[in-house]
């Protein structure tokens, strides 16, 4: 393992984005259709927020049907905004930080993705499940 390894060496460079104005149909497609669990907002490549596949399943029946125009969840859907349903004052990292330093946010918060951000611009984003294939590499 080594010592004091950035997180860029794990994080996903491509990331899958929304924007506040974007409809839950869209966030719903996007995470069925790319089997992703976390999109950051953004404004211009900043980060303004958080959606999580488990924020849209509090609101709808997502997770019942592969379908994407479900009419419940669509009626739903149209009730809220991406801002309103969106977890604001995330946290986020540098590419920079150390894989330990990610390890040890993830460890002791309630999420399991962190945005990476250089000079206030979305770069990547990393998540637990990265963490854990980068921890099976090493063994």
């Amino acid at each position: 393992m080594i010592r004091k390894a950035p997180v860029s060496m794990i994080m996903t460079e491509h990331v899958i984005t929304l924007g506040k104005k974007d409809s839950l149909e869209k966030a719903e497609h996007l995470f069925k259709h790319h089997r992703i669990r976390h999109i950051p907002v953004v404004n211009n490549h900043v980060v303004i927020g958080m959606l999580s596949y488990t924020d849209l399943l509090r609101l709808s029946f997502a997770d019942i049907t592969d379908d994407f125009d479900s009419p419940a969840d669509v009626m739903v859907y149209n009730m809220f905004t991406i801002e309103q349903v969106m977890k604001r004052n995330i946290v986020t990292v540098s590419s920079s930080h150390s894989i330990k330093e990610v390890a040890e946010i993830l460890a002791t918060k309630e999420f399991h993705a962190l945005p990476v951000v250089d000079n206030n611009i979305l770069v990547g984003i990393v998540t637990t499940t990265d963490l854990i294939k980068y921890l099976i590499k090493q063994f």
